[in-house]
C-alpha cells in the first residue's frame, strides 16, 4: 500500500529572529490540510534541513505530527551522511508517530552503490515504518543507480523514491526494474505527468507551498483519466515552477510565501535572501499566473 498517492509537499520551516517560526508552521500546516495537500514532508531540503540543529529538528517534525493529527501522512526527512545519526533520527520519528522516512543519499563523503546499500540496510533494519530513498544527485554529487534501487527494493521497509535526478530514462528503468507496489515520487515539478505516466504515485513537491491545490490537482486529474486537463495545469505551471528555482531552492519559495503573506520569509546562511531582480521576476511570475486561473493577484 501507498505512503501516499498525489501531492505531498516538501514544507519550508518558516522562521523568526534566527529560531523556528511556530505561529507561521501551524499556519501553513492548516492551509495545506485544507488545500487538499495529500501528505506533508518536514524537515527536507527545503525545510533547511542543513541548518536546523537536531533538537530543532525533533521539535519540528514533533509539532508537525501532533498538529496534523493523522489526518493526512507526514513524512520526517531523517537522511544524512552519517549513517549512526540518521538511524537516531530515524528511530526518534518513528517513535513519536511518523509516518513514513524520507531519506537522502550520504552527501560529501558520499560512497559506492555497495555502501549505499549497506547504509540503506543499516537505517531499514532498525525501523519498522516505510522508508523513501531520495535521490538527488545535483545536491548530493551521488546517484542512485537503478540496479543499486533494485536491490534496496527487496527489502521490507524501503517501499519508494523520490527521484530528482531529472533523467527520465532512468526512472523509467527503475519503474522496470522493480517489484510491483514500490513506489515512485517526482522530485521535480516541472516532471510531475512524465514520472505519473511511467506508473508513478506522485510527487514531493516544492512548488505545493505555494499552489497546493493545484499541484494536488495535477494528480487527481491524472489518476481521474483527465490527461488532457492535468497536461494544461502542468504547462500552465511551468513559467512559476521555474521562476522558484531562479536560485537555489528554497529561497525564491520562501520568497514567494512573504510575497502572500504567509511567512517573513527568512533564511538561514549561507542561503541569503533573493536578489531584488529576481524577486521582481518571480512577482511578476505569480501575477501571470493568477492571471491565467482568472485570480485576481
Amino acid at each position: 500500500m501507498s505512503i501516499f498517492t498525489g501531492s505531498a509537499v516538501a514544507l519550508v520551516t518558516p522562521f523568526i529572529n534566527n529560531q523556528v517560526d511556530y505561529k507561521a508552521l501551524e499556519k501553513l500546516i492548516q492551509w495545506h490540510l485544507e488545500a487538499k495537500t495529500d501528505a506533508i514532508v518536514v524537515c527536507g531540503t527545503t525545510g533547511e534541513s542543513c541548518t536546523l540543529s537536531k533538537d530543532e529538528k525533533k521539535d519540528v517534525i514533533a509539532f508537525t505530527i501532533k498538529k496534523v493529527s493523522g489526518r493526512v501522512p507526514v513524512i520526517a526527512g531523517t537522511g544524512g551522511n552519517n549513517t549512526q545519526e540518521a538511524i537516531e533520527m530515524s528511530l526518534f520519528a518513528e517513535g513519536i508517530g511518523a509516518d513514513a522516512l524520507l531519506l537522502v543519499t550520504p552527501y560529501y563523503n558520499k560512497t559506492t552503490q555497495r555502501g549505499l546499500v549497506a547504509h540503506y540496510f543499516a537505517i531499514a533494519d532498525q525501523v519498522n515504518i516505510p522508508i523513501i530513498l531520495y535521490n538527488v544527485p545535483s545536491r548530493t554529487g551521488l546517484n542512485i543507480q537503478p540496479e543499486t534501487v533494485k536491490e534496496l527494493a527487496a527489502h521490507k521497509n524501503i517501499v519508494a523514491i523520490k527521484e530528482a535526478s531529472g533523467d527520465l530514462s532512468q526512472i523509467a528503468k527503475i519503474a522496470r526494474l522493480c517489484p510491483a507496489g514500490f513506489d515512485i515520487y517526482s522530485g521535480n515539478d516541472d516532471q510531475i505527468l512524465p514520472v505519473l505516466s511511467l506508473g508513478g504515485a506522485g510527487v514531493i513537491s516544492v512548488v505545493a507551498n505555494i499552489l497546493p491545490d493545484e499541484t494536488h490537482q495535477i494528480c487527481e486529474l491524472y489518476f481521474n483519466g483527465m490527461t488532457n486537463a492535468a497536461t494544461k495545469l502542468q504547462l500552465d505551471m511551468l513559467d512559476i515552477i521555474n521562476a522558484l528555482f531562479i536560485e537555489t531552492n528554497p529561497i525564491p519559495v520562501k520568497a514567494a510565501l512573504e510575497i502572500m503573506g504567509k511567512i517573513n520569509g527568512e533564511l538561514r546562511l549561507p542561503l541569503i535572501p533573493i536578489s531584488d531582480s529576481n524577486r521582481e521576476l518571480l512577482i511578476e511570475s505569480i501575477k501571470k499566473f493568477n492571471q491565467s486561473m482568472g485570480v485576481s493577484a
